[in-house]
């Protein structure tokens, strides 16, 4: 991040991790890599794939200045940087008319293979995840959920080197009406790798014009590193900065590896979610109840704040009386809510829309992938590997949890029309 979360271009990112998880104007991708290298290649233009990105070098020479890095090192590094066309076309909007679909999108992600998977890494890691989930207060089914949904648990981490993905977007975005902005974005994470990897290889900020004690063949290797066709890396998929923010050291080793360890993914993955704001022991989202669909429509804006209190949306008939009490499994009267909306067309290709209240806690997981769709199906990969979606507060009687029974559906009016433009992506 997911982080920083630039999550699934057209798509928005997780707002901080970039990871997609990290900025909140970055591009998302989907939680998987669409394709590796060498087929993604295969019609591109290789005169242009062996081509430096324009305006490396000028680039290059202001990372020096700023950090007194050795501009000769930063040349020897990037002078095999290639631009590849083909992840110009994998960042591309949606095209006109497509339609999001949650049903598919769920279905990619929450299902018998990946969960199988989430069990299986869970129970290999059991003893430290649940370590690290009673230290961060982040539940061991939501950390578990995001590492299967990004990579399915290193399986699925990217073939592209990350230095030539960020030269390429941050020096040869797509001709976009958000062109500018996006590059901006891509060169600080360019430069945000320079410096990770640098200190990586054991050079000092500033450095002083000295390479003294840097590993030159480790800053290559670390700057050459597989990654997503947005440059997000390893399990957890963090581009740059947020591995610099929010990375840690989980098994110890004095070094950050998200691409070998495990227990170094498990943790920063946590330590995420604590950074963004998760509140323990507190669920993630309520269904809609069925009687209040078009109240909630009227308050679906796409716009992922926390402006309505669970109070109001009770005396809406939005949710219920219980879920505004804590000994009952909810959350306090006062918590802030907001309308989450995930469309999909049915078989006839009419839209229909499932409606959600999403807590602070969905709030969360959307500043790791900047998606509705993609928060969601954190819960429900996390509920399906047996997390609780109500408060821990101790219940004077048994709580239930949340039927798929009581999911709102919205099918009023069915009509074909084309999907609004909202600010959260698929």
């Amino acid at each position: 991040m997911k982080p920083l979360v630039l999550a699934k271009l057209g798509l928005i990112c997780g707002i901080t991790t970039f990871v997609l998880s990290a900025c909140s104007s970055l591009p998302s991708k989907p939680p998987e890599q669409k394709s590796d290298l060498n087929q993604a290649t295969n019609n591109d233009n290789f005169a242009e794939l062996e081509k430096k990105p324009d305006s490396l070098a000028p680039f290059l020479e202001k990372v020096s200045q700023d950090h007194s890095i050795p501009l000769k090192d930063l040349q020897l590094a990037f002078d095999d940087a290639k631009t590849i066309p083909s992840i110009k076309k994998l960042v591309m909007p949606p095209p006109v008319g497509f339609q999001k679909n949650w049903k598919v999108y769920r279905s990619r992600f929450v299902e018998p293979k990946r969960l199988a998977a989430g069990q299986q890494f869970w129970k290999k890691h059991r003893t430290f995840i649940e370590a690290t989930a009673s230290k961060t207060g982040v539940p061991a089914e939501v950390i578990v959920s995001i590492i299967g949904i990004e990579t399915i648990y290193g399986r699925q981490t990217g073939n592209f080197r990350v230095k030539d993905v960020l030269s390429t977007l941050a020096f040869s975005y797509p001709e976009t009406t958000n062109k500018a902005s996006r590059e901006q974005l891509f060169k600080d994470q360019l430069q945000e790798l320079i410096l990770m990897c640098w200190t990586e290889a054991g050079g000092k900020l500033p450095s002083k014009n000295s390479s003294q004690g840097v590993n030159s063949a480790r800053f290559s290797t670390c700057l050459n590193q597989n990654s997503s066709y947005a440059g997000a890396i390893g399990l957890p998929q963090f581009m740059p900065s947020s591995i610099r923010s929010f990375a840690v050291d989980g098994d110890g080793d004095g070094h950050i590896d998200l691409k070998q360890s495990p227990k170094d993914a498990i943790a920063s993955v946590a330590n995420f979610m604590k950074k963004h704001g998760w509140q323990t022991g507190m669920p993630i989202s309520f269904p809609v109840q069925a009687s209040a669909i078009s109240e909630a429509k009227a308050l679906a804006d796409g716009e992922p704040q926390l402006k309505y209190t669970v109070q109001e949306l009770i005396e809406k008939g939005i949710l219920t009386k219980q879920q505004g009490d804590l000994q009952s499994g909810g959350v306090a009267p006062q918590s802030k809510a907001f309308i989450v909306d995930l469309p999909y067309p049915d078989k006839d290709g009419s839209d229909q829309v499932q409606y959600f209240v999403g807590l602070n806690n969905f709030l969360t997981i959307v500043q790791y992938n900047r998606s509705y769709f993609y928060a969601q199906s954190v819960a429900e990969f996390a509920e399906a590997l047996g997390y609780k979606n109500q408060s821990v507060v101790p219940i004077e009687s048994p709580a239930k949890t949340s039927s798929a029974a009581k999911i709102a559906t919205d099918k009023s009016k069915p009509k074909k029309t084309t999907t609004k433009k909202k600010v959260k992506s698929t």
